[in-house]
């Protein structure tokens, strides 16, 4: 199981994630409200093979990428499978899709650990469009049958655009695929027990929050989560709107504007870019964030500082409590004021993270505790960034995690 963190940080890797794909940024959430669907006894598509890869290959690629320490953890060959299923968005139904991989020939019923990614821009970072081995093959071969949502916006919903940081919509791209998985287990002939994890890091962090809160508020779902771990995740978006208002510079602007964008699609407020943004940043917009780019090309087009990103009016709105508020509200309803998690949970986050702020994670941690909060715990990881957190976090995780099997 240690393999989950050669899993997890090819993952951060491929998806520009590790330090700066975070998915938090400063600025805004919105809070769309989707009223839940009416339960379904089956969110299941369609399921294809696209390889599988035996032991002692995945033993190679673990020595060839420096994790010899971890071979011993592959137990298993697997079986890498792309799945699509049906969720919601904007009330309607759509097709959602994303990889599940699957350890070969495991006699003994098999957890389930669904693996949220970070941030990602592109396309062809979505885990199901990813060609030959990927890195998560070896998660799975520690005996775990692994769940990796592409997130809508991606993979089969390509066509919409990503709704980040929207609690609603990010819980249910996860919460239904887990219970699609479950008729293709039966399809598949594939035992999985009960033992349901939820992991993630920066956005993945943010995401598994709210698939947490959605599985333990709407008991509809039928689902039980036996424990989760987010990592460095933008749970307070109030807070972080804050250091928008500031002015200091933010070394990743391209979070910004992949925030305001979602939120102004998802929520339908439909406003031209120029209401946010300055020349000559709001006519690039569109077609820089058209699905092709990174989020290091977006960043290098745009500006450090947001008094030259945003526009003047929209920058002095943001400290006027009577103004913008569709977007202030937004933020109210995405963080994570509302709910205290029930199942255990660690919450972990680099000190010195200058993408997302380390006090978000740390008063998020005593909100929980004040309101009740029983089995929480925060992991502070000393000296560590953004990017450089990921690694410590797994290193404690694996084995908290494994102690549940």
């Amino acid at each position: 199981m240690l393999v989950l963190k050669h899993i997890l940080t090819y993952t951060l890797l491929l998806s520009s994630l590790l330090s700066t794909t975070a998915c938090e940024k400063e600025p805004i959430a919105s809070p769309e409200t989707i009223a839940t669907t009416t339960p379904k006894t089956n969110f299941y598509v369609s399921s294809e093979l696209l390889l599988s890869v035996p032991k002692d290959m995945l033993q190679s690629v673990a020595n060839s990428q420096g994790y010899s320490v971890y071979t011993n953890e592959i137990k298993y060959g697997v079986d890498v499978y792309k799945l699509e299923y049906t969720t919601t968005y904007q009330g309607h139904a759509i097709k959602a899709s994303g990889l599940v991989v699957v350890p070969q020939n495991m006699t003994t019923p098999a957890p389930v650990i669904s693996a949220q990614h970070g941030t990602i821009f592109t396309q062809s970072e979505a885990p199901s469009n990813f060609k030959g081995l990927s890195g998560f093959e070896l998660f799975s071969a520690a005996g775990y049958v692994t769940l990796i949502p592409d997130y809508i916006g991606f993979g089969a919903s390509a066509e919409i655009f990503h709704p980040y940081y929207d609690q609603k919509h990010s819980a249910l791209a996860v919460v239904d695929m887990i219970k699609a998985a479950k008729s293709f287990y039966k399809e598949k002939e594939i035992q999985v027990n009960d033992k349901l994890f939820l992991a993630g890091y920066s956005e993945g962090g943010f995401v598994t929050l709210a698939a947490q809160k959605e599985i333990e508020t709407n008991p509809t779902h039928g689902l039980k989560v036996t424990a989760s771990a987010a990592g460095a995740g933008g749970y307070d978006l109030v807070s972080m709107l804050q250091g928008v208002k500031s002015g200091k510079s933010y070394s990743y602007p391209a979070y910004l504007v992949y925030v305001l964008q979602s939120y102004n699609k998802t929520n339908n407020w439909n406003r031209p870019l120029s209401d946010f943004f300055q020349e000559p940043y709001a006519s690039k917009l569109e077609g820089l964030l058209n699905g092709k780019n990174s989020g290091g090309s977006i960043n290098r087009e745009l500006t450090t500082d947001p008094k030259k990103l945003f526009a003047p009016a929209f920058f002095a709105a943001l400290s006027d409590a009577s103004k913008e508020q569709p977007l202030k509200q937004a933020l109210q309803a995405n963080s994570f004021f509302d709910w205290v998690p029930q199942s255990p949970t660690r919450l972990y986050h680099g000190t010195t993270d200058n993408i997302v702020p380390f006090e978000n994670s740390k008063q998020t941690y005593e909100r929980f505790k004040a309101q009740g909060a029983k089995q929480l715990e925060f992991i502070p990881i000393e000296g560590k960034s953004h990017g450089t957190a990921f690694a410590p976090m797994l290193q404690d995780m694996v084995p908290w995690i494994k102690s549940f099997k």
